[in-house]
């Protein structure tokens, strides 16, 4: 008897350990799906340097997550998915309605048929986000783990917040700019969903020793950053945007230059 109640004992201290969750990397994913509602609370009050400030908190606790779950070996899937629900506010919803609510709305002085415009640009940027997430979830295990397929949902709400936060801080009216806004949506939303490949930055090790001149660049990022955030990271995200689209081109006129040679 003792032998059959000490291991249904024990079967029971599996189960529930199988059906508890990791409280680490998921607290952090929790925070960042705070970061992305708390920006959109900041936006609807006109915060909206509040607003781009969270998403960005929300981008390093995104990276956290991951590679804290990694190192202490508290992967799960309940965390993956957890993790992109959470990417799917704060980098698809949030970032939508802050450049919607301070520049895309401003659309309908010119006509109801613009200001339709404007909420649809930002519906498509939403919807690529989703579909981003969907495909990144579903991608096959061997694929090459050093770029990404299409423009990273944290990536692409780096460009519209940092647009929004860089203008705000130089006194620029959203409606000033509702054009540019309005194509930088659309263009973000459609390179989500794109087959351009963008570096991922995963195959950096952060285990192993490195130069010591890679300190000092570190540093020296930070610094650069700390000048003006806003344009800093707004530019910073713009490069990267801009980087998958030439890269590509590249790489077609050197496969092209190397079959007529």
């Amino acid at each position: 008897m003792n032998d059959q109640t000490e291991q249904s004992s024990e079967e029971t201290q599996e189960v529930s350990r199988r059906r508890g969750i990791y409280l680490l990397p998921n607290l952090l994913t929790t925070a960042a799906l705070f970061a992305g509602f708390y920006a959109i609370v900041s936006a609807m009050n006109g915060k909206f340097e509040h607003a781009c400030v969270a998403i960005f908190i929300a981008m390093i606790l995104d990276g956290l997550d991951g590679r804290v779950a990694r190192m202490t070996n508290t992967q799960s899937d309940f965390g993956a998915e957890y993790d992109s629900l959470s990417d799917m506010v704060s980098f698809g919803v949030a970032p939508a309605l802050v450049m919607y609510i301070w520049s895309l709305s401003s659309l309908v002085d010119y006509s109801w048929q613009w200001g339709k415009l404007g909420w649809l640009a930002a519906f498509i940027y939403v919807a690529a986000a989703a579909l981003r997430l969907a495909r990144f979830n579903t991608k096959i295990s061997g694929a090459d783990k050093r770029y990404f397929q299409g423009l990273p949902s944290p990536a692409a709400a780096g460009v519209i917040v940092g647009m929004v936060w860089a203008f705000f801080a130089q006194d620029v009216r959203g409606q000033d700019v509702a054009e540019a806004a309005l194509v930088l949506t659309i263009a973000a939303g459609l390179l989500m969903v794109s087959n351009i490949s963008y570096y991922s930055f995963k195959d950096i090790d952060f285990k192993n020793r490195v130069p010591f001149i890679a300190i000092f660049v570190v540093v020296l990022v930070f610094v650069l950053t700390s000048i003006d955030p806003p344009k800093i990271l707004f530019g910073g995200f713009m490069i990267y945007l801009l980087s998958g689209p030439v890269i590509s081109v590249l790489r077609r006129i050197r496969k092209r230059s190397q079959r007529q040679t």
